[in-house]
């Protein structure tokens, strides 16, 4: 099995461990973010500071106008949308092609789903949750990149959708920029068993993509399948696509073990299914039979090892799997 991993490119909330630039002042550890920093290439951002707002500094608000989302500091009584519309527009100029980014929870300018928006710059009640103004700009301007913030990503299948997401953007956008059919057959070839567990219907969609019967130009082709493929992942794997591709896997080698070899492997699969085992256990066993029996087939899916095994990790938040 190949142990080569591209690095993928995120933006990270400055504020996670690597400076004190939150509105208090302070810095916030996250084991996750050092654990993932030697693997990938991140790009710090603090849209607040960056445009001037100093540290510390008094905390802003988004509150709702009739203009429009305003984005106001009650301290100054100041506008501050303006300035901070400029730096977030610089950030995207400099930073044109990114797999994810990790942002700050609930932040005016880094949240991507639980900020406070106020009724008005006088009103002091919150009306709903919604996205920063940078976070909204990060989902538009980036869709289907993995975007999370650093407390959800506590969660252990959020996390593992999250690893798996940027490996395999990471790794198309390698394909992307010395573009072949050859390689793009490769690519599907090799994440069949991940993209079947995702998606079994879109997985064959994307099947057809490649088959390109049109004969079209390999800049649509790859066009057209990274569309598809961001559907794959839009959200994390359901428990019964994960089970009928591991009982797929399975039937790969199932012909040279023993009886109790079977079914001990059987077995694991369906503690996986009941919580009782995670789906690295299953998958770390298919693997150690797959290389007992050379079967290059399997050791050739991304399915079994689709990020570094440096990264893996069982802590968790608690709640639950079936998570959107």
């Amino acid at each position: 099995m190949d142990d080569y991993f591209p690095r993928p490119k995120i933006l990270v909330s400055r504020c996670l461990g690597f400076d004190a630039c939150r509105y208090d002042g302070q810095i916030l550890k996250n084991a996750f973010v050092e654990q993932l920093q030697p693997e990938v290439d991140m790009v710090t951002v603090c849209p607040e500071t960056d445009c001037g707002l100093g540290i510390p500094r008094a905390p802003i608000r988004l509150c709702n106008t009739d203009a429009g989302l305003v984005v106001y500091q009650p301290a100054t009584q100041t506008d501050v949308t303006g300035q901070l519309q400029a730096t977030i527009a610089t950030i995207l100029q400099e930073n044109p092609e990114i797999d994810g980014a990790i942002l700050k929870a609930k932040s005016p300018s880094c949240g991507l789903h639980d900020t406070k928006i106020y009724q008005g710059v006088e009103k002091p009640h919150p009306l709903k949750k919604g996205a920063g103004v940078f976070g909204a700009q990060i989902q538009q301007h980036f869709p289907g990149a993995a975007l999370e913030d650093e407390m959800r990503l506590t969660n252990l299948i959020l996390r593992e959708h999250f690893l798996i997401k940027i490996y395999t953007l990471a790794r198309f956008r390698e394909l992307c920029a010395q573009p072949s059919m050859g390689a793009l057959v490769a690519f599907h070839a090799s994440h069949k068993l991940l993209l079947l567990a995702y998606n079994q219907s879109h997985f064959r969609l994307a099947g057809k993509i490649v088959a390109n019967h049109d004969k079209e130009p390999i800049v649509e082709v790859l066009r057209k399948y990274r569309e598809e493929l961001v559907h794959i992942l839009d959200t994390p794997m359901r428990i019964p696509g994960v089970i009928n591709t591991l009982y797929h896997a399975f039937g790969w080698i199932s012909e040279h073990l023993r009886p109790e070899e079977k079914q001990y492997l059987i077995n694991t699969i369906e503690e996986y299914r009941d919580e009782r085992l995670p789906l690295q256990a299953a998958t770390r066993l298919i693997e150690a039979h797959a290389l007992r029996f050379a079967n290059q087939y399997l050791l050739s899916q991304v399915f079994l090892r689709p990020y570094p095994r440096v990264l893996a990790g069982l802590h968790d938040s608690g709640r639950g799997r079936e998570v959107r």
